[in-house]
């Protein structure tokens, strides 16, 4: 049983590895569309490459959006409104009539006969107004010649100039008078009627709405049929026109979920296959060329992480609406990786998801072409994020490299720049938009991942932060070793091809351990008092390599990142304190070189390689008496052949080459700090 836990606790890693591969491919295959694939890939105006092509089986011929949209269209403009008659306004109406009518009446000089005969005049102006009825006018509708009129509940089909408008209704009463010799009564009615008188048809856009829908709704979506069997084109045919129509209508229904539901698990599998080999390259790749990242499972989640995201909005965008596809900016993957990693890696895992998504886009050699391109410039161009016209420069670049793909492409397809559609270059621009969302992400990342980028780095080097303002003023001496330690690492790190910002942000804060006991460091003592005469060289030697152990505990104190405080842990290695355990020999032959052996570890990687070599020649330097270029040859040469020789770069990715390299740089350097003067007379 213990076996088996010690055996679980020693390969953590790769358990987890694994459980992290499973789960990143259930996900991804979880957010495939159901259906099936399509496995002919075919353009307009392009041969048909493959063999003849027949129907596999009855399918329906489908309309193209145009042409439904079109239909849709002319349905629409030749639809007849609803309108509706109102018979409660007409009784309201010849009610009120009469009433004011008869009022009217009274006062003027007439026989009952002639009263009698006006009232059935206006009962008969009214009963014409109100045959159709009087049309209320719609604000910001035209009137149709058509209409339908619906009345008790019954629709009947008339002519808009069947109705009466309030406009026309003084023509109507002065032909009836007119007609009945009663013209000379007209001011009468014109008073009353106009008073009385209101529209009672009005349109019914409720009613109106549902039919239309209804006619919308009875649209077929295809035209006519392909019999199983029949030749749909014929191998080097040129695929356009309604060839094309046919083989889009075939794709659509072998995607479809419902032609494969009884083949979906089979498909589910397929996909599982292929995203799982996808997956496995990156694992492959990681385990043989960055190894150091393979080991870090942190890392490894956040590339992880990152493809799944970019999956995961790709699919749900192309679910919401396909032609939004480019809206997602997939170039923040790779602009991101080669931000906290390299280049290299930010291209492959970039070409990886790429491939992932061609299961998913339309138009899957475009959207791949276009993509691959973007990220090579995305690589090519995105350098020193912290300068912040840098990142507007390069996504402006890649939203012209998409912009002029999709020109080309357009070219290819149609042949022609009529039909081009401006409104796809506004989505391209607003994938730039987004992309410049990188730099707050980075940030994001940064908290919660706990790694480190070029921004940090910067703002980490600035001299006048808290932590390194409190070294200058408690260790001045330390401070400016620091800084001279700093222009030495930062120097070799650029002529071996290493990350230089954060050499030269380790190299400033490799020593802050000291400012616990500064005055027991020879750089910070101002007079000829050493504190280490009144104390045991065992004790000295435990003050000095308690310097690092005090300076890890302050940088976690303060929140420095672990690419830091790694600088901090092995700027001093295995080493030995030498001078206080050659002092202690002197008193006790039988002292432990233990007691004087920094804890390490030694360095692991270039950067904290660099910053040893650095760090031991800069103090040493302040030994020497008369300074020339031969004797700061042979002083290099010595400590770090001396650090060789203790292996203390045995774990560190650097080669005899890049050692060679820096001891180069270091003598440059020291030379130039060191250099002769003229000795001017007094």
């Amino acid at each position: 049983m213990e076996d088996s836990l010690d055996k679980l606790y020693k390969n953590q890693g790769l358990i987890y590895k694994y459980i992290l591969y499973v789960v990143t491919v259930g996900c991804i295959v979880f957010f495939f569309p159901r259906g099936g694939k399509f496995k002919y890939e075919f353009q307009k105006g392009k041969p048909w490459q493959y063999e003849n092509l027949y129907a596999p089986f009855d399918f329906s011929i489908r309309k193209g959006e145009a042409e439904i949209a079109e239909e849709q269209q002319a349905i629409r403009e030749r639809q007849i409104p609803y309108y509706t008659y109102d018979t409660a306004v007409v009784e309201e109406v010849s009610q009120n009539f009469l009433l004011d009518f008869q009022e009217s009446l009274e006062d003027e000089q007439l026989s009952d006969s002639q009263k009698g005969r006006l009232t059935r005049i206006g009962e008969e102006v009214l009963v014409e107004l109100y045959q159709n009825g009087i049309l209320q006018k719609a604000s910001g509708r035209d009137t149709p010649d058509d209409l339908y009129l619906v009345r008790n509940n019954e629709a009947s089909r008339i002519r808009a100039d069947a109705l009466y408008s309030l406009s026309q209704v003084d023509s109507v009463v002065r032909g009836i008078l007119n007609t009945r010799r009663a013209e000379q009564f007209y001011p009468l009615y014109q008073e009353v009627l106009f008073n009385a008188l209101k529209p009672n048809v009005t349109y019914d856009a409720e009613l109106s709405e549902k039919e239309l829908a209804d006619e919308l709704s009875r649209i077929s979506t295809t035209r006519g049929n392909v019999d199983e069997g029949k030749l749909i084109i014929a191998r080097g045919e040129v695929v356009e026109a309604e060839n094309l129509n046919i083989l889009n209508s075939l794709k659509a229904e072998y995607e479809s979920e419902l032609w494969s539901e009884n083949s979906q698990y089979f498909i589910l599998f397929g996909y599982t296959i292929l995203v799982a080999l996808v997956l496995m390259m990156l694992f492959l790749f990681l385990q043989k060329y960055r190894p150091a990242i393979y080991r870090n499972n942190v890392k490894v989640t956040f590339i992880f992480f990152n493809v799944l995201l970019m999956v995961f909005l790709t699919t749900l965008v192309v679910k919401y609406d396909e032609t939004y596809v480019f809206v997602v900016p997939l170039c923040i993957l790779p602009l991101i990786l080669k931000t906290f990693f390299d280049a290299r890696l930010g291209l492959f895992v970039h070409v990886l998801t790429v491939l992932i998504l061609g299961f998913v886009v339309p138009n899957s050699f475009e959207y791949t072409f276009l993509q691959i391109i973007a990220g090579i410039v995305t690589i090519l161009t995105v350098s020193e994020l912290y300068k912040r016209a840098n990142l507007f420069i390069s996504v402006g670049q890649i939203t012209l490299i998409y912009i002029v793909g999709y020109f080309a492409f357009h070219i290819i397809h149609e042949g022609t720049l009529e039909d081009i559609n401006i409104y796809t270059f506004g989505i391209f621009i607003l994938n730039g938009m987004i992309t410049l969302f990188a730099q707050p992400l980075i940030y994001i990342y940064e908290k919660i991942f706990g790694m480190i980028s070029d921004v940090s780095l910067l703002e980490l080097s600035d001299t006048n932060s808290r932590l390194l303002k409190e070294l200058s003023n408690k260790a001045p001496g330390t401070f400016h070793h620091s800084l001279q330690v700093a222009n030495l690492a930062e120097a070799a790190a650029n002529a071996v091809g290493a990350n230089a910002m954060l050499t030269r942000v380790g190299a400033l804060y490799h020593d802050i351990g000291k400012m616990n006991n500064p005055t027991y460091f020879t750089e910070n003592q101002v007079t000829n008092v050493n504190p280490h005469d009144d104390i045991n060289p065992k004790e000295s030697a435990e003050i000095i390599i308690n310097h690092v152990i005090e300076g890890i505990e302050l940088a976690q104190k303060n929140n420095l990142p672990d690419r830091v405080i790694d600088f901090i842990r092995t700027h001093h290695g295995t080493t030995r304190v030498y001078y206080f355990y050659k002092k202690e020999l002197e008193n006790n032959p039988e002292a432990e070189e233990a007691d004087f052996t920094y804890p390490g570890p030694i360095p692991f990687s270039k950067e904290t390689a660099i910053l040893m070599m650095a760090d031991s020649v800069e103090a040493a330097s302040k030994s020497l008496v008369n300074p020339s270029y031969p004797v700061i040859e042979e002083f290099v040469e010595k400590i770090v052949n001396g650090q060789m020789k203790s292996n203390q770069f045995l774990n560190a990715n650097i080669t005899f080459k890049e050692i060679e390299m820096v001891k180069k740089v270091l003598k440059q350097k020291l030379t130039n700090i060191y250099h002769l003067r003229v000795e001017y007379p007094e």
